[in-house]
């Protein structure tokens, strides 16, 4: 695609923000923050370790005409015992696909968010009319905390987190301030580790084939994190998937490209829009 880009501090962010509180493995609450905008076709946006809710808003502002828009936000770093794990958020997820939005929804999934998004669609394809998945782990993956330090400098996760991106002045001092501040807080950058490791140990290869709604793939050209080999993994073995490239975009192209990656969801909306009903 070859359309302009705009960053994604110029989104739409009007939309209400609300919260839910959801149930962990222990039964302890989790509050999860949520913001919905738009109408049509139900898309469910989950963000990777890092992530934020805000960190989509560059996409749901060019999609949410035609697409009715819910970022979930879940306090990752926060999580503990049995709920700290991709399983353990996977349920997460799934309580609140069922009691919020109540029908198959479009699940969008960036790095660990699009590992969560594969897992729903096995575990519940009920739940699942179809993915987009972004730099999504499952296959192969970057560790982020593979060799850090106990507490990591601001300098180190400069680097770390400037490996994100292709063009680094898309990594903002809000994001390298509060990755700083979580990591340095010891349950912090434990659910961190254990987040990473269990979803490194979680290797869906011989599943990835018996997830057979449609799937888009939006891969950046220049990930090192999930790098292109890992996107042509999934296109070999997911049955019912097709790519959108984004040259000169790294890990996170809702970031980096929200226009090329609006595009890619809406033309995807499209494709399964003029599907005969059932197909």
């Amino acid at each position: 695609m070859t359309t302009t880009r705009a960053n994604s501090t110029e989104a739409h962010a009007d939309a209400p923000a609300s919260t839910v509180t959801l149930r962990g493995a222990a039964d302890e609450p989790i509050v999860a923050s949520v913001r919905r905008a738009g109408a049509g076709r139900e898309v469910v946006f989950l963000h990777g370790l890092v992530g934020l809710n805000e960190h989509w808003e560059g996409v749901v502002s060019r999609v949410e005409s035609r697409l009715a828009c819910t970022t979930l936000e879940l306090p990752l770093l926060e999580l503990t015992g049995a709920t700290c794990s991709i399983r353990g958020v996977t349920d997460l997820t799934i309580q609140f696909l069922e009691q919020t939005i109540g029908k198959p929804v479009t699940l969008v999934g960036n790095s660990f968010g699009g590992h969560v998004a594969l897992r729903i669609a096995r575990k519940r394809p009920e739940l699942v009319e179809s993915l987009v998945l972004a730099g999504s782990s499952g296959l192969f993956e970057k560790t982020f905390v593979r060799g850090a330090p106990v507490r990591p400098s601001r300098e180190w996760l400069t680097e770390k987190i400037g490996e994100l991106f292709y063009d680094k002045s898309n990594m903002t001092q809000s994001d390298l301030d509060r990755a700083h501040a979580a990591l340095n807080i010891k349950s912090g950058a434990r659910a961190m580790v254990r987040l990473s490791k269990t979803a490194r140990r979680d290797h869906m290869g011989d599943e990835i084939s018996l997830i057979t709604c449609p799937v888009m793939l939006i891969w950046g050209k220049q990930d090192v994190v999930t790098p292109p080999s890992a996107a042509q993994g999934f296109m070999d073995l997911m049955p019912d998937a097709r790519i959108t490239w984004i040259d000169k975009c790294g890990h996170a192209p809702m970031i980096e490209a929200p226009t090329e990656f609006a595009e890619a969801m809406l033309a995807f909306d499209s494709e399964l829009s003029a599907r005969p009903a059932g197909a």
